[in-house]
């Protein structure tokens, strides 16, 4: 929204150079002042309707239309009018079925008309458009024994620096929250095995991690292979 702003006002301050540089260009070349002021007023009438049929496009533009039910075009209806108040409305599905055809006819005699095709809602389309990082192998050991490993994962946008913060916030999150509390009451020993094997899946999912098991593995050490003449 903020990008469309800066755009229609800097619109607005090219137009504003081009009838200031006609302004002091006509009476050079049309040298009766009546005649370079019709072509200025004509000029400047001209600007004022693209610039409206410009903001009705982008009106239109703005409006949702899921389906062409009767009550969705009823609130497409209440749009318009909240839009353009006391102009004469006229919608109408195309018989394709894609889309909805607007006419609108101000009091002034302007007529403005344009087509919404049949589009999903705003939501629907942030949600598709949003783009889900995949899952990197992210295993992780403790340093007294770092031949036990927990498999781990991570967004494939973090680093590894950044999982392990995250992974060390989420503990301390887990023991001070009313699940750790009991676990603690419990006389569940507050480690980082305990930790791994209790912590919530939401808890890790919010922070870009997931477990893929809660039990930790040992190393395999691979023989080396034995080269055959």
């Amino acid at each position: 929204m903020a990008k469309e702003k800066q755009t229609a006002k800097s619109k607005q301050d090219e137009q504003a150079q081009l009838l200031s540089l006609l302004r002091s260009v006509l009476p050079k070349i049309a040298p009766d002042p009546a005649l370079a002021e019709r072509i200025y007023s004509a000029c400047e009438a001209e600007l004022r309707v693209k610039n409206r049929v410009h903001s009705f496009e982008k009106f239109c533009e703005r409006i949702e239309l899921p389906d062409l039910e009767p009550k969705t075009l009823e609130e497409v209806k209440q749009q318009l009018i909240a839009g353009f108040g006391d102009a004469d409305l006229e919608i109408e599905p195309n018989e394709d079925g894609k889309g909805l055809r607007v006419d609108v006819s101000l009091p002034d005699g302007t007529q403005f008309h344009s087509r919404i095709p049949v589009r999903p809602s705003s939501n629907e389309l942030s949600d598709e458009q949003e783009i889900t990082m995949k899952f990197v192998s992210f295993p992780v050991a403790l340093p007294g024994d770092p031949e036990m490993t927990w498999a781990l994962a991570k967004r494939e946008n973090m680093t590894n620096d950044e999982a392990a913060i995250a992974l060390t916030k989420i503990e301390d999150e887990f023991w001070a929250s009313k699940a750790g509390q009991k676990s603690l009451k419990d006389r569940v020993e507050k480690s980082f095995p305990e930790f791994i094997a209790r912590v919530p899946a939401g808890m890790l999912g919010d922070s870009g991690l997931k477990r893929h098991y809660k039990l930790p593995e040992t190393v395999k050490v691979l023989r080396a292979s034995v080269k055959r003449d």
